[in-house]
């Protein structure tokens, strides 16, 4: 008989806490599992507060996926905020799934969604109040199998000592693969290490404890490599072919709480060519899948049936890319209108064909559109390969202002390749004009919301092998913004370099920085993905007594040849191509989108 947390005695301890809703289930449609025998029992783990794990859409489509195969049964686990955590180690209570409150270390298998490198200490917490030995090698025969995959997995040498497994790729294609095996294998009798050992051969599986990291005499990775016969030297990513073919869920749970995003959601599109060659989810998720109108009309409508939502979000990397978008809300607003349900659309790009799709979903005059310039000046734009220029940007301000829009919303990135002084100026100078346009229209006046981040390299994009800017010109550069930008009607916000900073260097890192992502977390880091608990001096002080220099891994430029701690992952895009596209941008050279131009045998087709 599974155990199950006496809810009564939980009572006494939500009262102690924020937010004690986070921590209740119960919500419409979820799951009803305590009563059921004999399955096998996955955990679904969010490594952040419940909040933005229900909000997380690739996180529920996996909670329905599971819950639709036989004989498997699908709970959820967030992080639990620090009062919540401080709470349940001084009553002796383990974590629990939200669905049967069943501890987690009651359940076969546990899967973690990878969403950001500020959440790995989060993962720690969910293991040690789960009762689940922190390290993989230490596990027992009666532990659960531990494994992760998303965007994180795609550079998983950091948080290798802890996870049992990683899924590389896109979890529709081979997830359900690995919970079918790993279940007959339970009816089998196979114990824990054959299970695991199963796991490492099946495609898209990255098990560390088959591979060796070898290192120079100078500390520089010179390779990862199979340590038994049995595993290949590259994991290739599982890509699904066909959007139209894999599944989507056509229900969703309706949380208890206010959310990050209180809505419902469907994907419409997955990939993005435009080939922006900072972003990390533009190259993974190639090549561009859509979604037929007719099935995202029927999703659509299902969702909204089952849940009540009063607004529905079309998602994808670059939402108006789809080429029957405009069909796709047309036909929806015909049975939405009546019932006063709105439509929302993400990624919305500085072009009329955006703010004409915009005006028809009505959404802007709630809540203003969103561009991301990127950078302030032409150049730099183009270093890029950012398919934005300002006549486009004022333009498109100069029309919605017109038609009676307030606000816009602007994203700009700091400390991009190539960029100098006059780049910085740039922001300034933009922003202005952006401001004297929307006030020529506008007889209320007009603002804006400016948010500017420290640019951070990612794995598996051209700039893999530069160098981040110095904490020290981070501040510097936002200073001078911060200072030139004290504009009536612009809202300047601002992302920490500290936590960006960090972020690169976990991305960029290997197993060694794993070490540090425990030390922290021994020191006291908790939630660092929010501001009001990232501590910078804890990462210093857990790096200086690990002996790492995180420099090493954030600010320290890519020799050419140099093996980077991914290098084992098939991720798609080839590495040549990956070169090619740096020497590009570094001769201020764009390469267009090849759905509207020639393929550049990126190598993801």
């Amino acid at each position: 008989m599974i155990p199950i947390i006496d809810f009564s005695f939980l009572e006494d301890i939500l009262s102690q806490v924020r937010r004690p809703a986070r921590y209740i289930g119960g919500e419409w449609n979820a799951a009803r599992n305590s009563s059921r025998e004999n399955v096998f029992r996955v955990a679904l783990a969010f490594p952040d507060l419940y909040e933005v794990g229900m909000s997380y859409l690739g996180f529920k489509l996996f909670y329905w996926l599971l819950n639709e195969m036989p004989d498997v049964v699908a709970e959820r686990v967030y992080t639990p905020w620090i009062d919540m955590e401080r709470e349940m180690k001084a009553a002796g209570l383990p974590l629990y799934s939200l669905e049967s409150f069943i501890p987690l270390k009651e359940f076969d298998l546990i899967a973690f969604t990878l969403p950001h490198e500020l959440s790995y200490t989060n993962i720690l917490t969910m293991l040690d109040l789960g009762g689940i030995p922190l390290h993989s090698s230490d596990r027992g025969p009666v532990d659960p199998i531990i494994i992760a995959g998303g965007y994180g997995a795609f550079s998983p040498e950091p948080l290798a000592h802890f996870i049992d497994g990683f899924f590389i790729g896109e979890g529709e294609e081979g997830f359900p693969e690995i919970v079918n095996l790993l279940k007959k294998l339970k009816i089998q009798g196979m114990s824990r290490d054959e299970r695991i050992n199963a796991l490492s051969r099946e495609a898209g599986m990255y098990v560390p404890r088959f591979y060796q990291a070898e290192y120079t005499d100078g500390g520089n990775l010179a390779g990862i490599f199979p340590a038994v016969d049995h595993v290949s030297s590259r994991v290739t990513r599982r890509t699904v072919k066909d959007l139209n073919q894999v599944f989507h869920n056509r229900t969703d749970l309706v949380p208890c709480m206010d959310t990050v995003h209180n809505r419902a959601a469907v994907e419409i599109m997955r990939g993005c060519t435009r080939g922006c060659r900072f972003c990390n989810a533009g190259m993974l998720f190639r090549p561009v899948r859509k979604r037929s109108a007719e099935n995202v009309c029927s999703i659509a409508r299902d969702i909204i049936k089952n849940t009540g939502y009063e607004e529905l979000a079309l998602c994808s990397l670059s939402t108006t890319d789809h080429s029957e978008s405009e069909r796709i809300i047309t036909d929806l607003k015909k049975d939405f209108d009546p019932a006063h349900i709105s439509l929302s659309l993400s990624s919305l790009r500085a072009d009329m064909f955006s703010i004409d799709l915009a005006q028809m979903v009505g959404q802007v005059r709630r809540t203003g559109l969103t561009f991301a310039p990127e950078a302030g000046s032409q150049r730099l734009r183009d270093v890029i390969n950012k398919g934005v220029t300002e006549e486009d940007l004022l333009d498109t301000v100069a029309r919605i202002a017109r038609q009676g829009w307030q606000k816009v919303k602007l994203y700009f990135m700091i400390g991009l390749p190539g960029e100098r002084q006059e780049d910085i100026e740039a922001i300034v100078h933009l922003v202005k004009a952006v401001r004297r346009e929307g006030r020529k229209y506008s007889s209320k006046g007009f603002r804006i919301n400016l948010s500017v981040s420290p640019f951070c390299p990612k794995p598996h994009t051209p700039f893999q092998w530069v160098g981040q800017e110095s904490r020290e010109l981070f501040k510097k550069k936002l200073q001078f913004l911060r200072k030139n930008l004290r504009i009536k009607g612009v809202k300047f916000n601002y992302s920490e370099s500290d936590a960006a900073w960090l972020e690169a260097v976990i991305a960029r890192g290997d197993s060694r920085v794993g070490r540090v992502i425990e030390r922290a977390w021994l020191n006291g880091a908790r939630m660092d993905n929010w501001t009001e608990c990232f501590d910078p001096l804890v990462w210093e002080t857990a790096f200086t007594e690990e002996g790492i220099d995180p420099e090493f891994f954030s600010t320290r430029e890519r020799l050419p040849d140099e093996v980077f701690p991914w290098h084992y992952i098939d991720a798609g895009v080839t590495r040549s191509w990956l070169w090619n596209e740096y020497q590009r941008a570094l001769s201020g050279v764009t390469t267009p989108d090849c759905r509207r131009g020639h393929c550049s045998q990126c190598g993801a087709c």
